[in-house]
Parts: C-alpha cells; sequence; structure tokens
C-alpha cells in the first residue's frame, strides 16, 4: 500500500475568503472529501504551518496533518514541541510534524548562518524528541525540566517526526532517530538507490521500524505531459539551483526539474506512482500542477483504490 497526501499550498486554489485559515481549511475539507489520505503544509516566511494545521484540525476530521518541512534552526526545541503537542491534542492523534533544516542563502533571512546544520539539528533532536516522547529531556533540571510540566493533555499520541533528508549524513540521522524523511525533487533513482538503502539501513541498525518515506512529486493527469514539465521548468527553476536539490537530480539525469514530474492519463500516472512504492517510498506528497481542470481531474484520481492498492481493478473514478 502508498499512501497518498496532497500539499495543500500548491494547486488548489483560493477560495478567497480574505483569511488565510479559512481558505486553507475548505482546501483540507476539499483533499478530505476526495478520499485522501494525508494533507501537507510547508512553512514559508508567513503563516506558521503548525498554528495552521492545529486550527483546520478542528474543522476537518478524520485525515492526517503534517507539515513538510518547519525549519528548527530559528525555533527553540521546547517552543517547537509545545507547539507539537498542541497540534497533536488539536488533530486526536493526527498529527504529524516534519523537520528541515532550510538551505544557504535561505535561512539567513533569520539571522542565522548556515553553519553545520546536521549538527544544529542534531541538538535540536536532543531536547525535542525526549519532550514529545513524555521524556526527561538529558542534563535538564530545576524549575522547567519536569516532563510534566511539558505535557500537553489530550496530546496522548506520540507525534510522529520526519526529516527533510537527501543527503547521506541527514539521511542517516533521520533512520537513527525519527520515524522517516520528506523528499522534494528526488527521482526514482534517488529514492529507489539512495534514500530507501541509506534511511533503512539506519533505521535497522538503530533497531528502529522500517522508515517513512514520503516522496515530495508535482503530479498531473492531463493529455499534454510537455506543456507541465515546461512550466515546472520555469516553476522550479529556483529550488533547482539548491546544492541538495542539484545534486538529487542529477543523480537521476534530470538536466530540467519538470522531467521529474508524473504526468500523463489516469493509467500512466497510477502506474508512476506505483514504480515509486516499487522503489520502496510508503507515501508520495502530491502537488497538483496544470491546468483548474487537471487538478481537479488528478485529485479525483488520487482518492481512488488504484492508488492505496495499486494491484486491484480500476476504478470507475479512473478515466472520468
Amino acid at each position: 500500500m502508498i499512501r497518498i497526501g496532497v500539499n495543500l499550498a500548491a494547486g488548489l486554489g483560493t477560495p478567497g475568503s480574505g483569511n488565510l485559515i479559512d481558505d486553507l481549511a475548505a482546501i483540507a475539507r476539499t483533499v478530505a472529501a476526495a478520499g485522501v489520505s494525508t494533507a501537507w503544509l510547508p512553512q514559508g516566511y508567513g503563516y506558521d504551518s503548525i498554528g495552521v494545521l492545529t486550527a483546520v484540525a478542528r474543522e476537518v476530521p478524520g485525515i492526517e496533518l503534517g507539515t513538510s518541512v518547519v525549519v528548527v534552526q530559528p525555533r527553540h526545541p521546547r517552543v517547537l514541541a509545545g507547539q507539537a503537542l498542541t497540534a497533536q491534542a488539536a488533530a486526536h492523534g493526527r498529527f504529524t510534524l516534519g523537520l528541515g533544516v532550510s538551505h544557504p542563502g535561505l535561512l539567513e533571512i533569520y539571522g542565522q548562518p548556515f553553519h553545520r546544520p546536521v549538527a544544529a539539528l542534531r541538538t535540536h533532536l536532543d531536547t525535542l524528541l525526549p519532550i514529545l516522547d513524555g521524556r526527561r529531556v538529558p542534563g535538564a533540571t530545576g524549575i522547567g525540566s519536569d516532563p510534566a510540566g511539558s505535557a500537553v493533555p489530550g496530546a496522548g499520541v506520540r507525534v510522529p517526526v520526519l526529516l527533510g533528508a537527501l543527503g547521506p549524513t541527514m539521511l542517516r540521522l533521520a533512520g537513527e532517530r525519527t520515524d522517516g524523511t520528506i523528499t522534494f525533487l528526488a527521482g526514482p533513482r534517488t529514492i529507489g538507490d539512495h534514500v530507501v538503502p541509506l534511511i533503512g539501513a539506519a533505521a535497522r541498525d538503530a533497531g528502529r521500524p522500517a522508515p517513512r518515506v514520503v516522496v515530495g512529486l508535482p503530479v498531473a493527469v492531463t493529455s499534454a505531459p510537455d506543456r507541465i514539465r515546461t512550466e515546472l521548468d520555469a516553476e522550479y527553476a529556483d529550488y533547482a539551483a539548491l546544492p541538495s536539490y542539484r545534486t538529487a537530480l542529477d543523480r537521476d539525469g534530470f538536466t530540467q526539474p519538470g522531467a521529474i514530474a508524473v504526468v500523463g492519463d489516469e493509467d500512466a500516472v497510477v502506474d508512476q506512482l506505483a514504480a515509486y512504492h516499487a522503489l520502496g517510498a510508503t507515501d508520495v506528497l502530491v502537488s497538483l500542477v496544470g491546468t483548474a481542470e487537471e487538478r481537479a481531474r488528478t485529485l479525483r484520481l488520487l482518492g481512488a483504490d488504484p492508488l492505496v492498492h495499486p494491484n486491484q481493478p480500476a476504478s470507475p473514478r479512473r478515466g472520468t
């Protein structure tokens, strides 16, 4: 089985109420009504993604809500733990915390240099993970150090933590200490030959369960795949220039970022997503792309049974 998730910030339009929280809640309801398993929200420089999903959780039941991803360096781990536990209480166990370390040239807007990011994340996890698990932070003493003081009643289900990891060191850290990884601009060769083997080995060596591998992909059910890829070449150009993403694209042999798109008719899209599952992906995080009609057609497909159970017969919704 492969789990389908949708990026709330990409391709779903804006209802236009003038209130971001109301609009994103409406989008999340649309995603849930389509039968999709997870709604993901990235963190930008404006809204707080954990805060948004805390509000959405109260209005949209029955769907997992995850951040993809929150940058850790500007937030104290105790503050981040409190935010995550609050979201988990609001969601009644449906919240997943995706974390990352940003990129050189982007982190600096917070007034922090991009310096030794993996070491910074490791130190962050030293405090964050014990609090999320209800344990005392190693070395913490005095007022505020009692785990009971950091607990949030109602957040009884442990908050899963995923890392935005592509490099070998980050993937090993994700496998050793967290529940998995969320990728972006990583194609089949990167997922099958690099991400899955490295994170899987690290988890096994640490005695942890098999990790979750969430693969972020632009997806469109379309009769014009070349147009979609050309549009994405322009839209993703700045991302493709970032070193970690450029390395992943080069590993896959993609000169342009649009080559990573999953595009075609319903059968072609199902086959391509199922191929990622065969490589070891547990989830796909879909950014809907294309025209409004193509995005609606894609969303209908994403809730269809063949995506969750790729070996089942075609659903009547396919091809509609």
